[in-house]
């Protein structure tokens, strides 16, 4: 078991959205023109489909969707507005995969699995695999395997982004 999966154990809300939510949805163009500030933008994060999201949104909620999640524009605000609203992790059945990468250069954790039966408000639990993860529906009963990313981009998470990750190999290497 890799150390990425024996240390991510996530339980939290299921936060449900469908198809093709774009970066766009995440954080509005109009928003970005003001400013790029995570900590001001999450107040608006997906105000496009629902407007009362963000302010509903509690630390440790999980956003489910359906697939092609992130597609649109590849600004990283999109993964970062994310985070600061206290979500730690997407699953999803599938996403674009400029958003996949830049959720893991920011330490945000894309998980893929089957979305479909998971509903708005369903209580979740991510739990450790040797291989991937196992995402539980507690409410439903329901159990899908779940693919989370390897190699590097599982080493990037787990030093919490790749700004770390780069600092974690740099001190590293001066050390040695």
């Amino acid at each position: 078991m890799t150390q990425l999966h024996a240390a991510r154990l996530l339980s939290g809300r299921a936060r449900r959205f469908g198809d093709d939510v774009n970066t766009d949805y995440i954080i509005s163009s109009i928003r970005k023109k003001a400013t790029i500030d995570e900590q001001v933008l999450k107040q608006y994060l997906m105000e496009t489909i629902d407007p009362s999201f963000a302010a509903s949104v509690r630390s440790g909620d999980l956003i489910v969707a359906g697939r092609n999640f992130g597609c649109g524009s590849a600004m990283e605000v999109a993964t970062t507005v994310i985070l600061a609203a206290g979500i730690t992790a997407v699953i999803a059945h599938s996403f674009s995969r400029t958003f996949y990468r830049n959720a893991v250069n920011n330490g945000l954790l894309p998980i893929e699995c089957d979305t479909d039966g998971i509903a708005e408000g369903d209580a979740l639990e991510v739990i450790a695999r040797e291989r991937g993860v196992l995402v539980r529906d507690v409410t439903l009963g329901i159990e899908q395997d779940g693919a989370v990313p390897s190699g590097i981009a599982a080493d990037i998470l787990r030093a919490g982004g790749l700004v770390e990750y780069v600092r974690a190999s740099s001190t590293a290497k001066m050390s040695s």
